[in-house]
């Protein structure tokens, strides 16, 4: 274990101004609040902080983050606070210190709802303090270096969260070494079986290769010095997860695999870097295909080198990264480089002082994407729509495209013009109609590959589907659409809205005014005359309330009686007579009486119609619905979120305004049909089942769709009381690990 004189010594090596007083308070503070507190290990539970404070000297952190990661766990872990940490450590520390600590209580329904808004306010925090990110991932690989003393459960949850969030996270700040020991860590424990292979073959290619290494070392450091060349090789070996999931990927074996070992040729000036490279391929066959330039562009996390593979001594393959000094210690190191050097006046690197360290990082391209990303993520998703799209953003390789005008647009892997769109703009994204690809014409779903130049067609009428949202692979462009389809549907909701209350108006001899509806608002509890709008349009606001806000001496009109819809044995539903509206827009179910009810009745129709529900599921009792009239066969009651409503927007005279009307103590089952997408692992139906069985639904039909390798989505017919019951099931589902995803049906 680290000793604290070792810890301050190793400060005061790199930073001979480092507070000594401060890390030695700090260590003491952290000392009496853990007390006798002990890791899974066994050891003392101050082991961790020092650990982590010494992971964090390496990377040569200024005083403040060390004192900070002795600190890290004592606001979530013993009686200290905030106040306390402020008071005694100054609120810069105690500002990095909260950053670190998780939501302590909050009302969430699953272990993933929780963990999102961790991670939420994890990123929200780094966003005004990298420290705070370098601090995290220091904590995370010591955590993971200790994981061995876990119990296997929370072994098993803790790699599957490094692997989905922290390595990538470290990956895509330039940390690259880090990302290497983290996913290491975390495959070596969820794959213990397929580590111990790639690690035996590793070690028996390396005793094979070590004399060529050598060889091929000496050869090139020879050419070099032939052409003038002052350039350090040095030889470095593929991490085992590296191996296994490029492996995977390319479904090749290890022997195929021709960057195992691989050669960094490290120079001074960028110029270098081009001389290196017209050594190595005038002097040895060159392997199409396998060059790449990342000094000319570089990658979002700041990332520059060459890479080129040739066939060298021994006909060998030779996978060469050309780079200089500054570039590795980016590619190393990477936002930890930004933030901890700054440049002197003779090209000398210099730690910089405490208050200044964290001027480069704000310049950082790295830095800059997450700050990105965080503002984009925060505009109204919610916590796990927000972990959902980091993963997307972090987890994707990058291809390089172009704006007619040359612009470089870097992308996810897989992305496409909708992508490209919503990175040029938001705005680009919510008006792009079609596109152009190296001139041709092509369709929006088309793959984007590197180099390729994209022409966006827009149109100022056009609004985004939200079955684009399926299309794209970027969280910025999903979170736009989702966004987009919001405001639309509140803007649909916003017309209606206005429709009924000037419907609603007119019946009492009144004008409606929007200055009328200000006067109300204090009234209404709403801030707006749209948010009026749209909670009558949703059926959240009667009418009649309005009219009682905006003009309190007119009489409230006494609700309209309503008989009881029957059921018959063909499942069709019997109609009462009444008088009403017909709307066109979908989720028009108006409740102008204000009341509920105790059946289905239809508005607008004279004498009893048959009303079935639309096939595959349907709606159930707490949907707002509408009716369709099937000429001749009578009226098919839908839910507002059905996709099969669009093929009726040209047909506005066919829509009815419908509403529930269900006995409280009715014991009928609604049929709906949700989809999961589950990890195909032996026992996942079974517990899926199980879960549905528990929560009272009743399963009458179940379809399995293979659609990758890991995951089956299962399309399951289910029986429900209603909304209620139906989300209860929904949100056990989402508890289990087996579950990826669970969607109702739009159909």
């Amino acid at each position: 274990m680290m000793r604290q004189y070792e810890l301050v010594e190793r400060v005061k090596s790199y930073d001979p101004q480092a507070d000594e007083a401060l890390l030695n308070r700090a260590y003491v503070y952290a000392m009496q609040m853990h007390g006798h507190q002990k890791r899974a290990s066994g050891d003392p539970y101050i082991s961790h902080p020092l650990e982590v404070a010494a992971i964090l000297a390496d990377l040569k952190l200024d005083d403040a983050t060390i004192a900070s990661a002795l600190l890290h766990d004592t606001i979530e872990d013993t009686p200290a606070t905030r106040d306390e940490i402020d008071k005694l450590f100054g609120k810069e520390i105690g500002s990095l210190v909260e950053g670190l600590t998780k939501i302590a209580k909050l009302d969430l329904v699953t272990r993933k709802a929780e963990q999102a808004e961790n991670f939420r306010k994890l990123l929200i925090a780094i966003t005004s303090d990298v420290r705070v990110l370098l601090v995290k991932l220091a904590d995370r690989l010591h955590n993971m270096r200790t994981l061995s003393h876990v119990r296997p459960d929370q072994r098993k949850r803790i790699a599957e969260e490094t692997m989905d969030i922290y390595a990538p996270l470290a990956g895509r700040m330039g940390m690259q070494w880090l990302r290497e020991e983290l996913e290491d860590h975390a495959f070596k424990a969820l794959n213990p079986q397929a580590y111990d292979i790639v690690e035996k073959r590793l070690g028996e290619l390396r005793e094979n290769n070590k004399g060529l290494i050598d060889e091929i070392e000496i050869a090139l450091r020879d050419k070099f010095a032939e052409n003038g060349i002052k350039a350090d090789v040095r030889s470095r070996e593929k991490k085992p997860y590296s191996i296994w999931s490029k492996m995977e990927r390319k479904q090749i074996s290890l022997e195929q695999l021709s960057d195992i070992f691989g050669f960094r040729v490290i120079v001074k000036e960028p110029v270098d870097c081009y001389g290196v490279l017209g050594v190595v391929h005038t002097t040895w066959r060159v392997v199409p295909g396998r060059f790449k330039d990342y000094v000319s562009t570089p990658k979002q996390n700041d990332y520059q080198s060459i890479h080129t593979t040739i066939v060298g001594p021994r006909h060998q393959r030779v996978e060469l990264q050309i780079r200089t000094n500054h570039m590795h210690n980016i590619a190393e190191y990477g936002i930890a480089a930004h933030a901890l050097y700054k440049s002197s006046a003779n090209g000398e690197e210099k730690i910089s002082s405490r208050k200044k360290n964290l001027s480069l990082s704000q310049e950082s391209n790295a830095y800059r994407w997450l700050r990105r990303l965080v503002e984009m993520l925060l505009e109204g998703d919610n916590p796990e729509e927000f972990l959902e799209h980091t993963k997307l953003e972090l987890f994707h390789d990058q291809v390089f495209c172009f704006t007619p005008k040359g612009l470089l647009i870097a992308l996810a892997r897989g992305a496409t013009p909708v992508d490209f769109a919503y990175a040029v703009h938001t705005d680009i994204g919510n008006s792009c109609v079609g596109c152009k690809i190296n001139g041709r014409t092509m369709p929006l779903m088309t793959e984007l590959k590197n180099g390729d130049e994209v022409d966006i067609l827009i149109s100022k009428s056009q609004t985004p589907p939200a079955a684009w949202e399926r299309i794209v692979v970027t969280g910025k462009a999903r979170s736009a659409i989702r966004r987009a389809t919001r405001e639309a549907l509140r803007e649909q909701y916003g017309k209606l809205g206005r429709e009924i209350l000037g419907r609603a108006f007119k019946r009492v001899g009144k004008s409606y005014r929007k200055a009328t509806l200000e006067r109300t608002l204090h009234r209404l509890s709403q801030k707006t005359v749209d948010d009026v709008l749209t909670a009558v349009g949703r059926g959240e606001l009667p009418s009649a309330d309005v009219l009682q806000a905006a003009f309190p001496d007119i009489p409230r009109p006494a609700p309209p009686k309503r008989r009881v819809a029957k059921r018959n044995d063909e499942g069709w539903f019997g109609l009462t007579k009444a008088i009403g509206l017909k709307f066109r827009l979908p989720g028009s179910a108006s409740r102008d009486d204000g009341q509920s009810a105790n059946g289905i009745p239809i508005k607008g129709l004279k004498g009893d119609l048959p009303v079935r529900f639309a096939e595959r599921g349907g709606a159930v009792p707490g949907d707002r619905i509408v009716g369709i009239m099937e000429p001749g066969e009578g009226i098919t009651i839908y839910p507002i979120h059905s996709d099969a409503l669009k093929q009726f927007d040209d047909h506005p005279e066919r829509w009815i305004d419908v509403r529930w009307d269900i006995d409280e103590k009715n014991t009928d089952r609604f049929p709906v049909q949700i989809i999961v997408t589950a990890t195909n692992e032996p026992g996942t139906l079974a517990q899926i089942a199980q879960i549905i069985g528990e929560n009272g639904g009743n399963i009458d039909n179940i379809k399995m769709q293979r659609e990758a390798a890991d995951y089956t989505n299962m399309l399951i017919d289910l029986e429900v009381w209603d909304l209620t019951h139906l989300n209860e099931i929904i949100s056990g589902l989402n508890s289990k690990s087996v579950v990826s995803a669970v969607t109702r049906s739009q159909q």
